[in-house]
């Protein structure tokens, strides 16, 4: 009888190391929605964050943790902690009330770490981890280990490390190639290593963290599976710190894909990717770029006489995965304008979105003036609205009226009226060049002040069609922050003023989080 192949559980960490890329902050309740969408997607375990950063990060880990109570998928609830007292109890009471927990601690191993950042020896490196280590199991008994830049380290050094923290409780050992500097080929040397001369059959999980600075967190991270690693850590559309991590959705489509390969399976619905993929861009802002493997607008296209020619007479000639495998189909023509509330809202349900009657009520009302315009809503415009509802659901300054005033032989002129945090209504105009330049200029004046400083600014429809929703996404920066606001309407320049709005706000939330930072450092 042919054994089972090995399960290797999918650590998502979108939340935690994917929202430190710059510009990535989420606020509590887009975290949730991703979140939700993780556990629909079926990851084994979800990183919420790193509760000891920020009052902000603390709620969003202990929200996400109340919240998976509710889920069919009841995935572990992970916090990350840096290896001191403060930080691992910080974690504990995030995680309390959660289905089932793991603290995730870590301390770097390599020389430049040791000398130029934490100015510690290797005996107190290694007794740090011990205490540590001891006091998250105190906690929980599902606690992770990581040393840092464990692919600099020197190999006897990091064997000792890891056998310290195995004999104070830890089950998972995390070997992070922090700064993307390794090899596949290096790679699994190591982790092979980890797993003869320090795991040597016990009941421990070796786990890889790849960064992609050389291109390689991919084919690291397989290359660690290959070696006997049983969880990778990865990020949807491989966002992260510098140039990302390694992608969830390649990962685990490499493993499916080529199985007579990758001794391993996950437990992943590959048809829920394109929907987190979706769902990540839109609440991150960061783009996925059309010729991105597994859901880039590109990753299922053929142009090429050649390539059309052969999928014509057969798929396989030029596609080793069906679109449809990863969730990227339309699902045809959902809903009209005679669609009512209930038939919404059970819709919405069935894509992932549980929403108050509130939240409910405010994209009926989008739907319906969408719907006026075009036969169908499918369900990709559906997604678009709900996210530019989160948008709207968390600001300060609010956008009540937008009028403008443009054409050929005219000024482009706007009036806006925004309302304070204080419930005050403000009116203010402005000219530009162009009414999307006017509409801006407007919400400035009125504000009083220029938050920060424009530096992208990306139109796109939701769907194919003339007639389709607009979503806007602009990225401001200032003070060394930067932040991401989304706005979707029928009218693309009200969709702008609603995502440079929530550009500002979002830039003001950052500002502050950074400063809750700094002084918690201080």
């Amino acid at each position: 009888m042919t054994a089972p192949m090995p399960h290797v559980r999918i650590f998502d960490t979108t939340l935690r190391d994917g929202e430190q890329a710059p510009g990535c902050s989420m606020t509590v309740s887009e975290k949730l929605a991703v979140a939700r969408q993780l556990s629909r997607l079926g990851v084994d375990i979800i990183e919420a964050g790193f509760p000891a950063a920020s009052p902000g990060d603390f709620e969003a880990v202990q929200t996400i943790a109340q919240a998976a109570h509710q889920w069919t998928h009841v995935p572990v609830i992970c916090g990350l902690a840096r290896a001191n007292t403060r930080d691992i109890e910080t974690a504990a009471r995030a995680l309390a009330l959660a289905p089932s927990a793991r603290i995730h601690t870590f301390l770097a191993t390599s020389a430049v770490h040791l000398t130029h950042k934490l100015n510690m020896s290797h005996a107190q490196v290694r007794q740090r981890v011990g205490e540590m280590v001891s006091l998250a199991v105190s906690f929980t008994p599902n606690v992770q280990f990581s040393p840092e830049d464990a692919t600099r380290s020197e190999t006897a050094f990091l064997h000792e490390v890891l056998h310290e923290a195995i004999e104070a409780g830890a089950t998972t050992l995390n070997i992070p190639d922090t700064v993307g500097y390794t090899t596949p080929e290096e790679y699994f040397a190591l982790i092979a290593g980890i797993r003869d001369e320090v795991v040597r059959g016990r009941d421990i999980v070796i786990a890889t963290h790849c960064h992609d600075d050389l291109g390689l967190a991919v084919a690291n991270s397989l290359a660690g599976v290959r070696a006997g690693a049983r969880q990778v850590e990865c990020t949807i559309n491989g966002i992260g710190e510098r140039a990302g991590n390694a992608a969830l959705e390649e990962v685990v489509m490499a493993l499916r894909t080529r199985a007579d390969h990758f001794p391993a399976t996950t437990r992943i619905r590959t048809t829920e990717i394109g929907r987190a993929s979706r769902i990540v861009s839109r609440h991150t802002g960061m783009r996925v770029p059309a010729n991105k493997a597994i859901v880039g607008a590109n990753a299922f296209a053929h142009e090429a006489g050649i390539h059309q020619d052969g999928m014509l007479k057969h798929r396989d000639t030029y596609e080793i995965m069906r679109a449809d495998d990863v969730g990227l189909e339309s699902g045809g023509l959902v809903l009209g304008k005679h669609s009512g509330r209930a038939a919404l809202r059970s819709h919405l349900a069935s894509l992932g979105h549980v929403l108050s009657d509130s939240d409910c009520d405010a994209v009926f009302a989008r739907f319906k003036e969408v719907a006026d315009r075009k036969k169908v809503v499918d369900d990709r415009e559906l997604e678009a609205i709900v996210a530019g509802l989160s948008e709207r659901s968390v600001q300060a300054w609010r956008l009540e009226l937008l009028q403008v005033s443009s054409g050929t032989h005219a000024i482009p002129t706007a009036t806006v009226k925004l309302t304070t945090p204080d419930g005050v209504s403000r009116v203010a105009a402005a000219e530009g060049d162009g009414p999307v330049d006017a509409a801006c200029r407007a919400i400035d004046v009125c504000m009083e002040e220029q938050v920060g400083e424009l530096v992208e600014f990306h139109v796109d429809a939701a769907a194919e069609g003339i007639n389709a929703v607009g979503g806007v996404r602009i990225a401001l920066r200032a003070d060394g922050c930067s932040a991401h606001g989304y706005g979707v309407h029928t009218d693309i320049i009200v969709a702008t003023a609603e995502a440079y709005l929530a550009a500002i706000n979002a830039l003001l939330r950052v500002k502050a989080r950074h400063e809750a930072i700094e002084g918690v450092a201080a």
